[in-house]
């Protein structure tokens, strides 16, 4: 009983009120450092929070998943109160330059009462961590997240990226640099939009 919707998944209340604080908080600091887009500002949570939950679908959650060029936090704020739920002993780590948006991310992170890590550093200066799962959203083209994703993931990871109406042109241009095996699932909010996972990256 008690469990809450989101998307096409459920979440228990608990998970789904630390959702609603972090969409507040998103709101309230986005004007000061622009965390998410003006425009969408006003649906955070389809746009944004419910964009994130999906990418967390279909998967058993990991023992270390690392996110990388976090910006406000999604979907890797998302993925560390989901994994709260799911996976309490779960390791997330958020990657993210950006100062300010560090300082947003660990205010968030504690506010929510989840546990995360925040590394304030470029993602290509970060040492390698083997991690069980990588993610991105918004962040750059499929070839360089594939380099992000060999570099960090160890042998058996699973990349998971968010990708829009072009990801099959990005697919195709990938594939003359890496090999890899691919998964799309069609995007809860948007309607040419895809979540790509994507396993055994090599360089071609």
């Amino acid at each position: 009983m008690g469990e809450m919707k989101i998307g096409e998944t459920y979440v228990s209340r608990e998970t789904y009120e630390r959702l609603k604080h972090y969409e507040l908080l998103v709101k309230k600091w986005s004007p000061k450092i622009n965390l998410v887009a003006k425009s969408t500002l006003v649906d955070v949570w389809d746009r944004h929070i419910v964009d994130s939950v999906q990418i967390c679908q279909g998967i058993d959650f990991p023992r270390s998943w690392l996110d990388i060029g976090s910006g406000g936090g999604f979907p890797g704020v998302v993925v560390a109160i989901l994994a709260a739920e799911r996976a309490p002993d779960c390791a997330v780590t958020l990657i993210e330059s950006d100062q300010r948006k560090c300082a947003f991310l660990r205010t968030a992170i504690r506010e929510c009462g989840v546990t995360a890590t925040v590394v304030s550093e470029r993602i290509e200066k970060v040492p390698p961590m083997a991690v069980d799962v990588i993610s991105a959203r918004a962040l750059a083209d499929l070839s360089t997240l594939l380099g992000f994703a060999e570099r960090h993931l160890q042998p058996k990871g699973i990349a998971l990226f968010s990708k829009g109406i072009q990801w099959k042109k990005e697919v195709d241009n990938a594939r003359s640099q890496w090999q890899f095996d691919l998964k799309s699932t069609k995007s809860w909010t948007e309607p040419d939009a895809v979540v790509l996972e994507i396993r055994g990256v090599t360089r071609v």
